[in-house]
């Protein structure tokens, strides 16, 4: 019976496929040239510049729904960019609407991702203790942090690991990295048996 016990849950374990999403993506955006904010919040009547508070100009998108911190140095931050293909349509559409309005901007953009936030799921449940025992670069501390901290040397993120088996992946400047670092620690965690169903 045990043993029967045991192959349902090892099927289980197998059958589990993780999920991915790409939450957020911040990027920094260098324009190689000064820009003169007053003249920006003039000519575009949505964006927000308090220089009294904060020496950057903020500039919203609805479509790509990113959010632009426009610096006069000509350097821009923008985050809540869901894909590297939406980071580089929000930075041409921002770039198009200033010439649009009359600023003019010269070169072209260097976009440098920064950080990538993915959530994932692997549909199985994580023993956590066990987790900890064997991983390396590995801190948990339930009663401060109900997940498992899990430092990864390659590719080079930070895994928040709960033992419903949902994680937070940061730290990545690429997505394949993301999935990648997620197919990695899936099989770590099956390899050493930390891996199992949930029980409802």
């Amino acid at each position: 019976m045990e043993r029967v016990q045991q192959s349902v849950e090892q099927k289980e374990v197998e059958e589990s496929k993780p999920t991915i999403n790409i939450e957020n993506i911040v990027a920094t955006v260098s324009l190689d040239q000064p820009l003169d904010l007053y003249a920006i919040e003039r000519a575009i009547p949505s964006v927000e510049y308090n220089p009294e508070q904060f020496p950057g100009l903020v500039y919203r998108l609805e479509e790509p729904r990113v959010t632009a911190l426009i610096f006069k140095s000509g350097k821009m931050v923008i985050t809540g960019a869901k894909s590297t293909q939406q980071l580089i349509e929000a930075v041409k559409k921002i770039v198009r609407n200033l010439k649009k309005h009359g600023i003019m901007i010269v070169g072209r953009p260097k976009v440098q991702i920064q950080n990538i936030v993915a959530s994932a799921n692997l549909h199985i449940c994580v023993d956590l203790e066990r987790a900890a025992l064997t991983l390396e670069n590995s801190m948990y501390e339930p009663e401060q942090f109900p997940g498992l901290i899990h430092k990864m040397d390659e590719p080079k993120v930070v895994l928040l690991i709960f033992s419903s088996g949902k994680m937070v992946i940061t730290g990545a400047k690429r997505e394949e990295e993301v999935y990648e670092a997620v197919a990695r620690i899936y099989e770590k965690l099956k390899s050493i048996r930390a891996l199992r169903p949930c029980t409802v």
